[in-house]
């Protein structure tokens, strides 16, 4: 809520500024939309703008004098054009107005990358130091890849770390080189593989590889029951080789779609009933945790998993795993690092919306409860400012597309009144504003749609 309302309030400010800068007058400026009542507003003495914050947390808006906009006051446009109006102003002073809560918010989001870069520096954890390489599922492996392969690079360039751009980049690659056993080696693929596909695949495409090997144990839990101790390794659950902590994640998962289907309290029972079998740190392991031998006379226990189907008990992250790296930015090399970074984000989400016009696609569009989601459970500074960069990028995109209702629509039917030298009609962008209005409408219904669904489950 903090960050969407400072975007918003910063969005309308754009608009603001450049309306104030040429004259024209602003009516109202909310934070929120007003239908009906207010929370709060107050008017300055004086002054031609009333400022409050509506009751719907949906955004906000600044009502600009002489404009159709979704207040749809197709009274006040039936009046004669009074010079302070948004219609009397000459079309270039008009579109900076428009333009001007996209220009903001894109702006806002370069400050923002520059400055955490300057602040927190850029921290990660190189994908070359990966060592004990990655796990992949069945269709990465059909291209080639195996289990415990490091991940170098492609024909592009090398990869960096282990996040969205590495699966970008596997699927737009031709080739893809990585280190198997010690040697060098390349793989040739397609150069077109569906990279939503490979986002949302379960298991995932590709994962860091983390070792079945206990860090800890939290007290009370089904793991602590069963006697497992810190340093233990996971062989096989349920009769299953467990070649890694990923690996074991993954059958849990297919005790989840048992649970789902459960009628009864025996059968969930039986969903969260498995057979583990481990080997304590004490006793001779084998050193690369990937192959279960009987000479290790392992210990078996017979475990009910909490409801969450959780054993309790926790891995080694990549960082305990790895160095991080840190790169640090002193004030002015954070400026252009931080604009390069706000560029390469945009660029990936434009090159991305393709993927909207899908199937799968539009499953994947989400509402409040996905951009909820994008930040963490526990207030953490670094992910709220780098998270309300990436919305403010978001925000500008989307409202610069060529939609009637956004500023993206207005800035079209700009562009062509000062091209054609012809205003479009009051009536034709009244029927427009509606139109978009619907459009935008039926696009959060869906998204938000999709929340609820993915929270049942059906997605």
């Amino acid at each position: 809520m903090l960050a969407i309302s400072l975007l918003v309030l910063l969005h309308e400010g754009g608009h603001f500024f450049f309306a104030k800068l040429f004259g024209v007058r602003v009516e109202k400026f909310y934070l929120f939309f007003d239908w009906k009542f207010s929370l709060f507003k107050f008017k300055p003495k004086n002054s031609d703008t009333e400022y409050g914050i509506g009751w719907l947390p949906l955004g906000g808006y600044c009502k600009i004098a002489g404009m159709i906009d979704e207040s749809f006051d197709t009274e006040q446009m039936k009046q004669p054009v009074k010079d302070y109006e948004f219609r009397a102003k000459p079309a270039w002073q008009r579109l900076l107005v428009m333009i001007g809560g996209v220009l903001v918010n894109f702006l806002l989001a370069l400050f923002i990358y520059s400055q955490i870069l300057f602040w927190w520096g850029d921290t990660y954890i190189p994908v070359k130091d990966m060592t004990l390489g990655m796990k992949f599922n069945q269709e990465a492996k059909s291209y080639g890849f195996q289990d415990g392969d490091i991940l170098v690079g492609t024909d592009k360039r090398p990869f960096k770390d282990f996040s969205a751009d590495l699966y970008r980049d596997i699927s737009e690659a031709h080739r893809v080189d990585i280190i198997r056993d010690g040697k060098p080696m390349s793989i040739n693929l397609s150069g077109e593989l569906n990279l939503l596909g490979m986002l949302k695949a379960d298991p995932s495409f590709v994962r860091p590889l983390l070792p079945a090997t206990i860090d800890s144990i939290m007290a009370g839990s089904p793991a602590e029951k069963a006697g497992m101790k810190a340093g233990d390794c996971i062989l096989a659950v349920n009769g299953a080789p467990i070649d890694s902590y990923n690996e074991f994640v993954d059958q849990l998962g297919r005790r989840e779609d048992m649970l789902l289907t459960a009628k009864t309290q025996a059968d969930s029972l039986k969903a969260r009933t498995v057979v583990i079998v481990y080997q304590h740190a004490t006793a001779p392991a084998d050193s690369s945790l990937f192959t279960l031998h009987s000479s290790l006379n392992p210990d078996t226990a017979t475990v009910v998993l909490t409801p969450e189907l959780k054993l309790g008990f926790f891995a080694k992250s990549l960082a305990d795993l790895y160095t991080p790296q840190t790169t640090e930015y002193g004030f002015f090399e954070s400026i252009p690092a931080g604009i390069k970074y706000g560029w390469h984000v945009l660029a990936s989400y434009v090159d991305d919306m393709k993927y909207v016009f899908s199937a799968e696609g539009a499953k994947s569009l989400g509402g409040f409860g996905a951009i909820g989601s994008l930040f963490p459970p526990m207030w953490d500074w670094y992910m709220f400012w780098k998270m309300t960069a990436f919305l403010s990028i978001i925000l500008a995109f989307m409202n610069i597309l060529p939609i009637p209702a956004l500023d993206g629509g207005h800035v079209l039917f700009l562009l062509y009144e000062m091209i054609t030298r012809r205003k479009p009609s009051e009536n034709f962008m009244i029927r427009a504003e509606y139109v978009g209005f619907g459009i935008l409408i039926l696009l959060m219904v869906v998204a938000n749609l999709n929340d609820i669904l993915r929270w049942l489950g059906y997605l």
